[in-house]
């Protein structure tokens, strides 16, 4: 039996091989109780323990990266411990058979590793969109899909070079200071585009505005659907979607609508001009009088201007924000009904509410 143990078969003994096996058979059968385990204690660093359905969420995400990288890794592991054939071991292109397959053993571990890396950033991001989701603000949220995307693309990057130093033997820190070089360049090139990213996260730190704002720019009324890295979207208050860029969004003033205490009401009032000075300043404290009792802020009213057609009365007042537009609007109609009822009262006609029609006859 120790002879047939102790055969060699292209460089390796058959004990060499069968102890491989048994070790790669062994990983097969266990690497899920094991990745379990290994989920479980990576769990307890970057969540709650206590919550069964965040603990469930992050080894469905982990469990299976986990897996793949155990089995390559053992593996390749075990397969080092062989001695590669010499018969195998043919050049292709200047690179041996060996080294080609250490290359893309090295790349394919560093693929799996970005990969769970990725996966539990993936996870940290669905724990905090669950604390988000319990405020209000949804800047929080855009803060987080944001950061998830930027760790995610940088981890990628990370992976790149990675393969590139391991996998193909590169010196790095020369690519490094290229890419330093093309960056600074393509900054110059992009200028626009890096101002309105870093207007973003002006807006995602100083939170002007937040999702769900109805905001007044540049002419335009309308509800924040998004706010990207480039651009803001807004859709109006006609229902069309229109793109903003972020460094207008910054550098222009922006009307938060949705932020104001009151609502304000205003509207003139046009007196015939046969409606004498005692009559104009009993209306206008009649007028005082009711908006006090409808109970609304900033009452101004006054005489603004007079002329050949018309005494015009500026009536405005202040209602609170919370008071529904419909209730709003109901209060706004009644208060114009008793303007009307003091009028006819008081014995105040509407300019233009008489018209006199001169018939002149010229004989010729």
């Amino acid at each position: 039996m120790n002879k047939l143990l102790d055969q060699v078969i292209l460089n390796n003994s058959v004990r060499s091989y069968l102890t491989v096996l048994l070790v790669i058979i062994g990983i097969l059968l266990f690497k899920r109780i094991v990745s379990k385990y290994l989920a479980k204690l990576m769990f307890r660093l970057v969540g709650n323990a206590k919550k069964h359905v965040a603990r469930e969420s992050f080894l469905n995400l982990v469990v299976q990266p986990l897996d793949y990288f155990l089995l390559l890794l053992i593996g390749f592991i075990s397969l080092d411990q062989l001695v590669f054939p010499k018969a195998l071991n043919i050049t292709i292109y200047k690179v041996s058979m060996k080294e080609l397959i250490d290359a893309l053993a090295d790349g394919v571990l560093i693929i799996v590793f970005i990969w769970l890396c990725l996966r539990v950033i993936e996870f940290i991001a669905l724990i905090l969109e669950q604390k988000a989701n319990q405020t209000a603000d949804m800047t929080d949220n855009q803060l987080i899909i944001f950061f998830k995307d930027f760790f995610k693309a940088v981890l990628v990057i990370i992976g790149f070079l990675l393969i590139l130093k391991f996998s193909f033997n590169q010196d790095i820190s020369n690519l490094l200071t290229g890419l330093s070089i093309v960056g600074a360049a393509l900054a110059l090139a992009t200028r626009e585009s890096l101002e309105n990213l870093i207007a973003s996260f002006i807006i995602f730190f100083d939170k002007p505005f937040i999702t769900g704002d109805l905001v007044k720019v540049n002419g335009f009324s309308g509800t924040i659907e998004k706010i990207g890295l480039r651009s803001t979207r807004i859709r109006t208050l006609e229902k069309t979607y229109i793109s903003v860029p972020n460094k207008q969004m910054v550098d222009t003033i922006v009307d938060n609508i949705s932020l104001r205490t009151h609502r304000k009401a205003e509207f003139k009032i046009e007196a015939g001009l046969d409606a004498s000075t005692e009559q104009l300043g009993s209306l206008i404290e009649s007028i005082r009088t009711l908006l006090i009792e409808a109970g609304v802020d900033g009452i101004a009213v006054h005489l603004v201007d007079t002329g050949k057609n018309a005494h015009i009365i500026s009536v405005d007042y202040l209602s609170i924000v919370s008071q529904p537009m419909e209730q709003f609007l109901q209060q706004r109609q009644d208060i114009l009904l008793k303007i009307i009822g003091l009028m006819e009262q008081k014995k105040i006609q509407m300019a233009g509410a008489s018209t006199d029609i001169v018939v002149t006859n010229k004989s010729v």
